[in-house]
């Protein structure tokens, strides 16, 4: 699974080294204290393994010992954003939302993004945000090449100001590659051709990538060493449309927030070099156009209503079967579940989370006052 719901259990991993799915969070963590991650890119559940000491997994007890493919941050010990605040925070005064970088998956507050004012972030007249995906500050460093690209990948068509420094090799092509920023041709139209082209694809130096493998020098940007499961069917370009080995530039920068317009990943150069790139910098998962929160919260939906609909079916066809008196008595329990739920969810302190303890009592007191109705 590319991408999956995951949480952290405080009271078995306090160090916040481990992270568990939906399934066991509900299952083998009922109980504990649990901080939601929203979603994680390429992560196993860790309940059971090693890090959890004695405890087993109920749901799948035979676990790798460990997952050394995953990631961790702080967000696993509960903490948020460069002010390593919780969520929830019990402190403040207002919850305010924040924003998910999709580098580092880390989660900001607007004021703590690196902006002037949170009124720099791109959104529409009802206060919707206008972007597809969010890069912070830190993560904008490695992605200097992203600056270079022309305005169709940037929100409200505003490209952020960058200086890159490059060889005068790699510069002269720069000048004589024709701009696609502003021109007839679409980005990553790449039928022109430029006396330096050849140029441009600077060696790259045979390091490891993540998948084990180097890339051969001067070798063609179909070559499946350059391809690992990110990249796998993603269509090479043979020519790069920056024309600037970013492998070899030197970016001198400040990093600042970066906010993407709409399939702006369809636009990255795919050539050798700037592949090699993406996959020393761990980011090649850029070029998988199902990483993306858009397209996991799209599939998301998709199973979510073919599930309903064979609830919805199922539950008619039940429903149907029933007399009168039945009929009349599940209404009335639907309307009393309904204003029982509202009843308990007015008076729940907004400051904290809702833990599986409060949801049990729920559950409790709808049945004692059944059976003091009966």
């Amino acid at each position: 699974m590319k991408r999956q719901a995951i949480f952290s259990c405080i009271t078995c991993t306090p160090d916040g080294n481990a992270g568990v799915c939906t399934a066991c969070s509900l299952s083998c963590h009922d109980g504990h204290q649990i901080v939601e991650l929203w979603t994680k890119r390429n992560f196993r559940c860790d309940c059971g393994n090693s890090k959890f000491g004695e405890f087993y997994c109920k749901i799948s007890p035979n676990k790798d010992v460990e997952n050394v493919e995953n990631l961790y941050n702080h967000n696993f010990k509960g903490s948020y954003c460069t002010c390593g605040r919780p969520y929830p925070d019990p402190d403040a005064e207002e919850q305010i939302e924040m924003i998910q970088c999709c580098l580092c998956e880390d989660w900001f507050h607007e004021e703590h993004l690196g902006l002037e004012s949170s009124d720099e972030i791109p959104r529409d007249d009802e206060g919707e945000p206008l972007y597809e995906d969010f890069i912070c500050k830190a993560c904008s460093e490695v992605c200097f090449f992203l600056k270079l690209y022309p305005e169709v990948i940037w929100v409200a068509g505003k490209q952020p100001n960058a200086t890159v420094q490059v060889s005068s090799k790699d510069k002269g092509i720069l000048e004589d590659k024709p701009s696609t920023c502003g021109s007839e041709k679409p980005l990553g139209d790449t039928s022109y051709n430029s006396p330096k082209i050849d140029e441009a694809k600077a060696s790259v130096d045979s390091e490891s990538i993540s998948d084990g493998k180097v890339l051969p020098q001067g070798g063609s940007c179909n070559s499946s060493t350059a391809v690992n499961k990110c990249t796998e069917g993603t269509d090479l370009h043979v020519d790069c449309l920056l024309g600037v080995n970013i492998i070899a530039a030197s970016p001198v920068i400040h990093g600042k927030p970066l906010f993407l317009s709409k399939s702006w990943r369809d636009a990255l150069c795919k050539c050798n070099n700037c592949v090699a790139y993406y996959h020393q910098k761990r980011i090649a998962f850029l070029l998988d156009k199902d990483d993306s929160i858009v397209e996991y919260e799209k599939m998301a939906k998709q199973k979510r209503e073919e599930k309903l609909q064979q609830q919805e079916g199922a539950e008619l066809s039940f429903f149907s079967k029933l007399g009168h008196v039945e009929k009349v008595e599940i209404l009335k329990g639907i309307e009393e579940m309904k204003d029982g739920l509202r009843t308990f969810l007015e008076s729940a302190d907004s400051s904290k989370p809702i833990t599986a303890a409060d949801v049990h009592q729920f559950f409790d007191d709808i049945k004692n006052k059944r059976r003091r109705v009966q």
